[in-house]
């Protein structure tokens, strides 16, 4: 036993455990190499490919929640208290496959077989969730397929989709389990969770990284990282929580993308929500990524850092001095440079919400039109006052070292009522407060003008009455 670690206690498939190793190797490190599940497979180690695909069980609100999550980010540590779920404990008993794998089976959704592991434990996270994720094809986004092709397998989703006809007039694990579409075992999976030890506390080494969901930091330092002490942000109610204390939203710092998808706070107040969301990475990750995870990392192209400028942000900082906030907008002093002392973490995240006045957009192109790294994105908020622009903020990502709030061309709106030719002319002043590069995303050149389509796609998507053809800036060739 590592005298250095803590004593990680979850469920595995059937089996508790108390877990020694140390608490930042791989839930899939875990899962092979020292339970010897080899149905979870190793793909890019990025959380791209979806083979290593695994459920976790939590629960929040004394219900059992089930997601799906990439084992290949996943530390160990944020498996305490779960239930983890691997293709194996989908098994039937008696060796008889499950209506999942024999769907694919029927459909012949498998060809060489490396991703069907993980499309069949998506598809079951689909099955065992409360309410439906964007549809179930959205269920199985982060799962990639290299030789079968995808009608067979949509065929498959959608045959699984008739057997959970009725199933939302019932507790999901209930229904799932009568209609035999997942073990037995799983009904008493939620009292067991209730009787795990916390925790076991590790030693006061020094910590010298912060973890939270891990969707990033485990694809830059994949090797590194396993030597480190990391301190792991809690997986607690309090940390993902989304709550409004009148016209001010406060989030923990544990709360995820679906978090955020799935929060009535967040959809009364942004009727677009799912679609904004929805250009956010995959299912799996939007499941682990957390908001305070995206701040911290730093990205000059983080989704939720730009979406959160926009609403200017602040920042709630907790540390050996106390307490002090930040804004959003000055949290980042140059690339990878924060605003913050070695020691502070997030304790929340608060922003004023919508009212009736504000309009909101967030766009954002990437090599894929989804599930990938934005080559540029923005968020704009408008405060409108009888037809007048009372009040604006622009931000955008991949135009600069740090995610960039846009405070020229905001200023500039602001007064100024909309029309074909303010938004032409705004789009000319774009170009003297951005410094793009040329990199594996794009040029610099194709990175400019994607800002200003953008833009203009903010005002199109806002005011249905602007034309298209009327913001297009007709220019001389060089």
């Amino acid at each position: 036993m590592h005298e250095e670690n803590n004593l990680i206690h979850f469920i595995l498939n059937e089996t508790e455990i108390a877990a020694t190793l140390p608490p930042a190797t791989t839930l899939l490190d875990f899962i092979r190499y020292h339970q010897h599940l080899t149905g979870t497979k190793i793909g890019c180690r990025e959380g791209d490919c979806g083979a290593c695909t695994v459920l976790t069980g939590s629960l929040r609100d004394g219900h059992l929640h089930y997601s799906s999550a990439t084992s290949c980010l996943m530390p160990l540590a944020n498996a305490q208290g779960k239930h983890i779920v691997t293709i194996e404990g989908l098994n039937m008993p008696g060796g008889a496959l499950n209506p999942i794998q024999q769907a694919m089976a029927d459909e012949g959704a498998t060809q060489c077989g490396f991703c069907t592991p993980g499309f069949v434990v998506s598809l079951a996270g689909f099955c065992l969730s409360d309410h439906d994720a964007f549809s179930i094809p959205a269920a199985i986004d982060g799962n990639i397929c290299r030789c079968t092709g995808y009608k067979s397998i949509e065929r498959a989703a959608h045959k699984i989709s008739l057997m959970l006809v009725g199933k939302n007039e019932k507790e999901a694990i209930e229904f799932v389990t009568s209609h035999k579409i997942v073990p037995p075992y799983f009904r008493h999976i939620r009292e067991r969770l209730v009787n795990l030890p916390a925790a076991t506390p590790a030693s006061p080494a020094e910590k010298n990284i912060v973890i939270a969901g891990g969707t990033d930091v485990y694809v830059q330092k994949h090797e590194e990282i396993k030597n480190m002490h990391p301190h792991f942000i809690p997986d607690r109610p309090e940390s993902r929580r989304i709550e409004s204390d009148g016209s001010v939203c406060v989030l923990g710092p544990a709360v995820t993308v679906t978090d955020i998808r799935e929060s009535r706070v967040m959809q009364d107040h942004f009727p677009h929500l799912n679609r904004f969301m929805k250009l956010v990475s995959s299912t799996p990750i939007r499941n682990m990524a957390t908001v305070a995870g995206n701040f911290v990392n730093a990205s000059p192209i983080g989704d939720l850092t730009i979406f959160f400028l926009a609403l200017d942000g602040q920042l709630v900082l907790e540390g050996a001095q106390g307490e002090r906030t930040v804004p959003l907008r000055k949290f980042y002093k140059g690339y990878k440079i924060l605003d913050k002392a070695p020691d502070e973490t997030i304790r929340s995240i608060q922003f004023v919400l919508p009212d009736k006045d504000t309009l909101f957009n967030f766009e954002k192109v990437s090599k894929r039109t989804h599930l990938d790294i934005a080559s540029v994105n923005t968020a704009l908020r408008l405060v409108m006052r009888d037809g007048t622009i009372a009040h604006a903020d622009l931000s955008a990502g991949g135009v600069g070292p740090v995610p960039a709030y846009l405070a020229n061309a905001s200023a500039f709106l602001q007064g100024k009522k909309i029309s074909a030719s303010l938004i032409r002319e705004l789009c000319n002043l774009l170009p003297g407060e951005i410094s793009p590069i040329s990199d594996a995303r794009g040029s610099a050149a194709y990175k400019r003008l994607l800002l200003t389509q953008l833009v203009k796609a903010h005002f199109l998507e806002l005011f249905p009455g602007l034309k298209a053809e009327e913001l297009v800036t007709l220019t001389k060739p060089a």
